[in-house]
């Protein structure tokens, strides 16, 4: 429903573009006619006036489609079109909350998976309490895991992210080969009867923690400007995005029905691919382990630098003045610092990925996915009537244009949010 409506808000500002540079052509034009109203030369002695527009002027169509999303326009630049200044604000704090929640998990995420790793080749299975190598704790050796991530990726936040085309198609490929794999594991483990998983038909519980996780694993109304502005025919682009959404909802639940009834749910790791990596009878090839182990360190340190980048920049964005700009010591040093200190202070404290994941969507995650789309789509429709009228129809409408689908979001989101805030008061209140 809110994909629809970013869509929806995307083609109202292709729109609105259009509109203003329209408007700024015909000021143009007006301005240059009175110029040279009054003008006139004389050629062999009669006078003629001055040429300023070829004979033949091309008149613009007039059944152009206001509404064609050929231009990408960001939810940042959205948010400022349909926005007051409050609102923009909000939109920026938002998505700076969910991107330093996005740092804090790959910056968990990694030392834990490289820990793995270094048992696997030390032939040793950690726990979290005490380990080998010179009666170091595992927490030690995570430490020392994330010291070198943070020294080794830090310093890109202080540049730009630059040609990473193929990079990402690299770790795309890695990410369906490693998907793949998982899957297939699991179900020859289950096939051949070995499986440990023994799940109960429903858990009240893990509802709050759910909602948070679906939000993070389906939330992509941000990246839809790339995305859907490329499309050369968007004639039927709501039955694709049903489409795609529906098969991504097929995948994510072969994947967790394939673990929960492959392992034991008690003994299930935060991180999927540790569960493949540390048990000899499910995955027996250590090439392929270690791929696993290493799989989430290729991943997510391809996209630390892009997502530090991106939040450094929206930083700028948020203090951005007309006209003004920033000390060489705030845009090149205080910027970067503010953005990569916090999620990495938070990742020393806590490798608990399954609770970050659940705040950062549940709290940030709520906002880019439901509350700003259903904003951006009703305050799009109330910008365009007035300038381009009730009967102008905006071809990619979403199917719930009624205005009760808007606050109906809304509630949903407000509700979610209590839910899991006091989900959350009451678990830390019985600990």
């Amino acid at each position: 429903m809110t994909t629809t409506f970013v869509i929806e808000a995307m083609a109202a500002a292709n729109a609105q573009l259009r509109w203003k540079r329209r408007e700024q052509e015909e000021i143009n034009d007006s301005d240059s006619c009175s110029d040279y109203s009054d003008d006139e030369v004389v050629i062999r002695g009669r006078s003629e006036p001055v040429e300023t527009r070829p004979i033949l002027s091309v008149q613009r169509a007039a059944n152009i489609d206001h509404f064609d999303i050929v231009e990408r326009v960001e939810m940042g630049q959205m948010a400022s079109m349909f926005f007051n200044k409050v609102g923009v604000n909000m939109f920026y704090i938002c998505l700076i909350v969910y991107l330093y929640g996005d740092l804090a998990i790959y910056a968990a995420a990694v030392p834990v998976s490289l820990m793995e790793v270094a048992c696997i080749l030390l032939g040793a299975h950690c726990c979290y309490s005490n380990c080998f190598m010179l009666s170091l704790t595992c927490f030690c050796i995570v430490t020392s895991f994330q010291v070198t991530f943070t020294l080794l990726l830090g310093p890109f936040t202080f540049f730009n992210a630059q040609k990473t085309k193929y990079l990402q198609i690299l770790t795309s490929l890695m990410r369906w080969i490693a998907f793949t794999m998982m899957i297939i594991l699991a179900l020859i483990r289950i096939g051949k009867g070995h499986s440990e998983g023994h799940p109960s038909v429903a858990q009240i519980s893990g509802v709050p923690n759910l909602f948070g996780v679906c939000v993070y694993s389906f939330m992509c109304q941000h990246s839809l400007p790339s995305l859907v502005t490329p499309i050369s025919n968007k004639q039927r682009m709501s039955a694709l995005v049903m489409a795609d959404y529906i098969l991504i909802l097929c995948f994510y639940s072969l994947l967790s029905l394939t673990a929960i009834f492959c392992f034991d749910s008690s003994l299930l790791r935060d991180m999927y691919t540790l569960n493949f990596t540390d048990n000899c009878d499910v995955l027996s090839i250590p090439v392929l382990r270690y791929f696993l182990g290493l799989f989430p360190v290729f991943t997510i340190s391809t996209n630390f630098p892009i997502i530090a980048v991106t939040l450094r920049n929206n930083w700028k964005t948020l203090f951005h003045r007309d006209g003004g700009t920033y000390p060489w010591v705030v845009d090149r040093i205080v910027f970067p610092l503010i953005t990569l200190v916090p999620p990495i202070i938070v990742a020393f404290c806590t490798h608990d990925l399954e609770s970050l994941v659940g705040i950062t969507g549940a709290y940030a995650g709520t906002g880019i996915q439901y509350i700003i789309p259903a904003f951006l789509v009703y305050f799009s429709r109330r910008h365009l009537e007035p300038v381009l009228g009730r009967d102008a129809v905006n071809k990619h409408r979403s199917p719930f244009h009624h205005t009760f689908w808007v606050w109906f979001v809304i509630l949903w989101a407000t509700f979610c949010l209590m839910f899991v805030t006091a989900n959350i008061v009451l678990t830390d209140a019985k600990n």
